[in-house]
């Protein structure tokens, strides 16, 4: 398709505030005859319209996730038509995803229905979605559209340091989700691939503040700098906590985390516990076991007490869950603890419905959001890790 190569080809010097008027100068010889783009904000409550260059300072276009045809075609991941009320007829909702990363919606108005018009929608999707997520680390502009409100500074660092919160290959998923989302202090998650192996980490530094901020993106860089240099996780562990006592004295700084890796040719996931919650295994939608290993001390406290190396063999479609203690400790005025019970069942009810991971992980914080009013004292972080064995899911879910 020429549009597609055209876009393509003017996207190389265009901002990310550029991308909607280089869509709009090929949308009608792609047979278009309008294409909004529309992005989910940090918590993944609205969608935004993206406008061009001056608009940025008008309040955009809202749509709802939870209550508009737009946000369902998110959440469901799928083509969805217009036609109903409140809705445009003939108008198309199409996801837009990086992976499995969703990112927004394009609202599609087709000058003419055609065989082929699902496939154009799609790949105008897909090559949209890799144009935005090249732009979108060095523009502020990206930055203002998916934050409906102002963010602190621990929150800035940790944003700034995280991978994405999906991603997928057909050997494992890997999604996460993260409150408050605008004042994070010590929580954060990590993950990467090398060949075989996924290793994957969460981390809770002492505090909530920028010091905890700070704190944690030291643990999380010493992390990937030990692991590049080959060392494996009981090393990498102790080499972390040098780190933060060499930076801020023995014990006036520590962090808990899990550090695992997982091997994703045969499902054998070996971990590490420094002082941090025990990964909850669910197998065949039932809660299997809390993953036992000998917890040593939070990296920071120089206890001296020995790092143990543990495995647990998984099965295909396991799901591991890895959390800090602001989802199951926080309590509510009313309720009392939100609680480990709570959390795995709903996991497991989102998962028996069929739900791809990255929106049961979005229902999940906005429970835990309501279960306390909109008003956390502590931060809660869930990662989520699925493998799949010989089993190849689709990039959709």
């Amino acid at each position: 398709m020429r549009a597609l190569t055209g876009i393509l080809e003017d996207s190389h010097l265009a901002a990310f505030e550029d991308i909607p008027s280089l869509v709009g100068r090929l949308k009608g010889e792609a047979g278009f005859e309008e294409i909004g783009i529309y992005l989910a904000d940090l918590q993944q409550s609205v969608l935004r319209r993206l406008c061009g260059p001056g608009g940025e300072d008008a309040q955009p276009e809202e749509l709802k996730i939870d209550t508009t045809l737009a946000g369902r075609a998110l959440q469901e991941v799928r083509m969805l038509r217009g036609g109903s009320e409140g809705d445009t007829p003939g108008q198309w909702w199409v996801p837009m995803l990086d992976g499995t990363e969703r990112l927004g919606v394009l609202c599609f108005a087709p000058s003419a229905e055609d065989d082929e018009v699902r496939d154009r929608m799609r790949h105008l999707s897909s090559l949209i979605a890799l144009i935005v997520v090249s732009k979108r680390s060095f523009s502020d502009c990206h930055a203002r559209l998916v934050r409906s409100r102002p963010m602190n500074v621990a929150a800035e660092m940790q944003w700034n340091l995280m991978p994405p919160l999906t991603f997928a290959t057909p050997k494992v998923t890997i999604g996460a989700v993260l409150e408050p989302a605008y004042e994070i202090g010590g929580d954060a998650f990590d993950y990467s691939t090398s060949g075989r192996q996924a290793h994957v980490g969460i981390f809770d530094a002492m505090g909530h503040d920028v010091a905890a901020g700070l704190t944690a993106n030291l643990a999380i860089a010493a992390c990937r700098n030990h692991r590049r240099q080959g060392m494996g996780l009981v090393r990498n562990s102790e080499a972390i906590e040098r780190v933060l006592i060499d930076e801020f004295g023995r014990g006036d700084r520590f962090v808990t985390a899990i550090i695992g890796d997982l091997d994703l040719g045969t499902g054998v996931f070996s971990w590490v516990n420094r002082g941090h919650h025990a990964p909850v295994l669910i197998r065949q939608g039932r809660w299997i076991s809390t993953l036992k290993c000998p917890p040593a001390h939070p990296m920071g406290l120089d206890l001296g007490l020995p790092v143990t190396l543990c495995r647990e063999q998984l099965e295909p479609g396991d799901r591991l869950l890895l959390y800090t203690d602001g989802i199951t400790e926080m309590r509510s005025p009313d309720s009392g603890e939100f609680g480990l019970g709570r959390f795995v069942e709903f996991v497991i009810r989102q998962n028996a419905a069929g739900l791809p991971v990255p929106e049961t992980l979005r229902r999940l914080i906005r429970t835990v959001m309501e279960y306390h009013d909109n008003r956390l004292h502590d931060d809660a972080t869930v990662l989520l890790v699925e493998w799949h064995g010989s089993a190849h899911e689709k990039l959709s879910a």
